[in-house]
């Protein structure tokens, strides 16, 4: 009987600078047409965060208003190589706080990184490895640019090798700096999806040890048809995220077809879900295509609220919450939607 890879532990990080009202602040000043910017006040209101969080410095000041800072100081915006300086000093600093507050970590010897919100060579895979001062002989693997859904593809992966090497010890890191990303849009649709995102990272220890999340039957489907709803594109001022007001419903409408429940499988005994918290009309489209209850999404909401969109870090801030909840002790499933448009998951459940 093969393996059984288990999510033994979660760590979680964030920046200390607080980003959501700053951010506000720079987009509204952006916006010149007043009926416009009537409209992004009411639905900046209606967003379900509070809070985002950006590594970038709050400037002279120091006022906390990090995105009215030196960065976006200049209105041309920083060219994508000044952006790519700041993701390779900050992104392996973030990753490796999140790997602080998952504990001990010793014998790892695989390493799996998430990571599309920048590139650097020497991998931060490589910059992770030898901070921590793992074994030079250990495999990496690194998951870029898949968005939102590469937490699930980095524990898959952690699941695959679990299953075929039991003695496995894998590190799971997501990492993503989404603030590095503001673009001079001055259109509401984006600049409605730049509202949603913040930057975050997350460890996870994946082994066969029996002890917090087993994982079982991961699945991917990719919705037809909606290859431009969800777009990241690198420009010379950054990468730009086209996300299309179209995405809610065209969730919704998957999670009805039947040949998307037949990939995904029945989830009328899931006790406890775990969902991307990709922002409040997709949880509302999640919740409206699974005919949940109003509180079944409860930990994907609190994550939202209190960090937004992390793109791929953020599932596992969910399963991090839920690991320490009484409330996740029956069967689980966790999704999460990306560019593609497609979704991926697994299902879970509390080790006995």
């Amino acid at each position: 009987m093969a393996a059984i890879a288990h999510i033994n532990r979660i760590g979680t990080a964030l920046p200390e600078q607080e980003a959501h009202a700053s951010f506000i602040a720079w987009a509204e000043a952006r916006i010149t047409d007043r009926r416009v910017a009537t409209l992004f006040k009411r639905m900046a209101s209606r967003s379900g965060i509070e809070q985002r969080w950006t590594v970038l410095d709050p400037g002279p000041g120091g006022d906390g208003a990090a995105l009215a800072g030196a960065f976006y100081a200049d209105p041309d915006l920083p060219s994508t190589a000044a952006r790519m300086h700041v993701y390779a000093e900050e992104a392996p600093r973030l990753a490796l706080r999140a790997i602080e507050a998952l504990g001990p970590i010793e014998g790892i010897t695989h390493l799996v990184v998430a990571s599309c919100t920048g590139f650097i060579a020497p991998g931060i895979d490589q910059i992770i490895a030898r901070e921590l001062g793992l074994d030079p002989g250990v495999e990496r693997t690194l998951v870029g640019f898949m968005g939102c859904y590469a937490a699930v593809s980095a524990l898959r992966v952690a699941h695959h090798l679990v299953r075929s090497e039991p003695a496995a010890r894998v590190l799971v890191v997501t990492v993503e700096l989404c603030t590095l990303h503001l673009q001079p849009d001055t259109e509401i649709e984006p600049i409605l999806a730049m509202l949603l995102f913040g930057d975050g990272a997350a460890a996870a220890l994946v082994t066969a040890d029996p002890t917090g999340f087993a994982l079982e039957k991961p699945f991917a489907v990719a919705v037809p048809d909606s290859r431009e709803l969800i777009r990241w594109t690198i420009g010379d001022k950054g990468f730009a995220m086209h996300l299309s007001g179209a995405v809610p419903a065209r969730i919704s409408q998957a999670l009805a077809d039947p040949d998307v429940i037949a990939r995904i499988g029945d989830t009328g005994a899931v006790d406890c879900w775990a969902v991307h918290a990709g922002g409040r009309t997709v949880l509302d489209a999640v919740e409206q295509g699974f005919g949940l209850d109003e509180h079944a999404l409860d930990a994907s909401r609190t994550i939202l609220r209190t960090c937004g969109n992390m793109s791929s870090a953020t599932l596992m801030f969910v399963l991090k919450d839920l690991l320490a909840s009484d409330k996740a002790a029956g069967d689980g499933f966790a999704i999460a939607f990306g560019p593609g448009l497609a979704a991926e998951g697994f299902r879970f459940r509390r080790a006995a």
